[in-house]
């Protein structure tokens, strides 16, 4: 049996500032609703990605806007990630060359931290 991880939460403080930020640097606006007072589920999801993030309100979290520090992605092009997130005006560390990886690394309006990694050739 397959388990596919699909959805993230990150917390956030202002929803429509980070939706504005994630789609601004690609990610796809899937859901965005309010189904009753209190509630807001909105559900982005990076170019190629098979799994989501969701920010909102009321969604019965209690982790702290800006408290994930541990988001991976792989992307193929280091160099290409970094100059998209540069071009849509966000703050990122440049590429730091490693065995197992070149990485950038960026934060959300809140300070949720990004790393992106483009794997080593494999033989």
């Amino acid at each position: 049996m397959d388990w596919k991880i699909e959805l993230i939460f990150v917390p956030v403080s202002d929803v429509d500032r980070a939706k504005d930020f994630y789609t601004g640097i690609g990610f796809n606006a899937d859901h965005d609703a309010s189904p009753f007072e209190g509630l807001r589920f909105v559900q982005l999801t990076p170019p190629g990605s098979a799994c989501s993030i969701a920010i909102g309100t009321g969604l019965g979290s209690d982790m702290a806007p800006g408290s994930l520090d541990n988001i991976q992605v792989v992307v193929a092009d280091a160099d290409a990630a970094l100059a998209q997130l540069r071009d849509a005006g966000v703050e990122a560390n440049g590429v730091d060359e490693q065995d197992w990886g070149r990485f950038v690394t960026f934060s959300d309006p809140d300070g949720n931290r990004w790393t992106l990694q483009q794997l080593p050739p494999r033989d």
